[in-house]
């Protein structure tokens, strides 16, 4: 099954080949929203899938985008009917620029941006992202204005709309901020980019992630939750538990044999010859991560040879 992730694949896909991502027309953007279950709405843009509360309190939003569609957003938002008020909180699930690329924007109009402490470290930063070998991209330092100004550690609560929506993290997954979202009143849960659903996923290795913490956040997530939770993935249609699952089975089978190949004394590059990851390849090989780039995460990923250094700033 493939979806739309245009910008993000675009961008990553063509600085691995060596060639220049084109800047989208973002004025043909379009933003999808989906009521999900009580007042809680997915958004569908460009970037990752986005989620808020909305009701007379105002609004909770998870994760924005790109800069270039705030405004898209919140007519999107006001659009629903619900409230006339603004967006008074941001969630970011991780730094990526196609979940906080709308985070000044809304900050200038009086949003108080919340995330997880290596969100706001690594937005003022900047680095490389990637898997350690093919998928790499260099990412500038976010300026001021787009940085959370509420960060935590291990979880937060945001009390609006009769929701206790709780941002939990989970360590070492797709990044190494990474916070899973729980709208407990609605039973909808944002899982940012530690569940997608356009085949095989992209784990930043080189910003702390790795496939044994989105194993674990995954498994953590399905086991604490309702079993008929919504799940609202980082990217792809809305889902539910069962495919969570099957997801996990993947990434544990698929670790499964990487790590055989490591402990026997394959190289990556016979690991790739003997296309290993074949019997996944149909159904989860895509544009963005292929086969051979899923390998190269996995071996990276297990291994640790492609750790970056990272010091963190207040």
């Amino acid at each position: 099954m493939k979806f739309r992730y245009r910008i993000l694949t675009a961008a990553l896909a063509c600085l691995a080949l060596g060639a220049t991502a084109q800047e989208p027309d973002y004025s043909k953007t379009e933003i999808k929203v989906t009521r999900v279950s009580g007042n809680v709405y997915m958004l569908e843009g460009e970037g990752g899938n986005m989620a808020a509360s909305v009701g007379e309190d105002g609004i909770v939003l998870v994760d924005d985008e790109f800069a270039p569609l705030a405004s898209k957003i919140a007519k999107a938002l006001k659009d629903i009917g619900v409230t006339d008020k603004p967006v008074r909180f941001i969630i970011n699930t991780h730094y990526h620029f196609d979940h906080t690329g709308g985070n000044a924007a809304f900050a200038s109009q009086g949003t108080t941006l919340i995330a997880h402490d290596n969100v706001r470290s690594r937005l003022i930063t900047g680095g490389t992202l990637g898997n350690g070998a093919s998928v790499h991209m260099d990412v500038p330092p976010a300026g001021k204005p787009a940085l959370p100004v509420i960060t935590f550690d291990h979880d937060v609560s945001v009390h609006l709309n009769g929701e206790d929506v709780r941002a939990l993290h989970f360590p070492a997954g797709h990044t190494d901020g990474d916070a899973i979202i729980f709208f407990p009143k609605a039973n909808v849960v944002h899982m940012g980019d530690d569940y997608v659903r356009y085949g095989f996923p992209f784990i930043d290795v080189q910003a702390g992630g790795s496939i044994e913490g989105m194993i674990k956040a995954c498994e953590a997530t399905v086991d604490k939750l309702p079993a008929d939770v919504k799940v609202i993935p980082g990217h792809g249609a809305l889902s539910n538990v069962a495919e969570v699952r099957e997801y996990v089975t993947m990434l544990k089978d698929t670790t499964a044999v990487i790590s055989r190949a490591i402990k026997a004394g394959q190289t990556l590059d016979q690991m790739k010859q003997a296309k290993l990851l074949a019997p996944w390849s149909e159904r989860y090989s895509g544009d963005f991560i292929n086969a051979d780039a899923f390998i190269e995460t996995l071996y990276f990923s297990l291994t640790k040879r492609s750790d970056a250094p990272f010091v963190k700033h207040n």
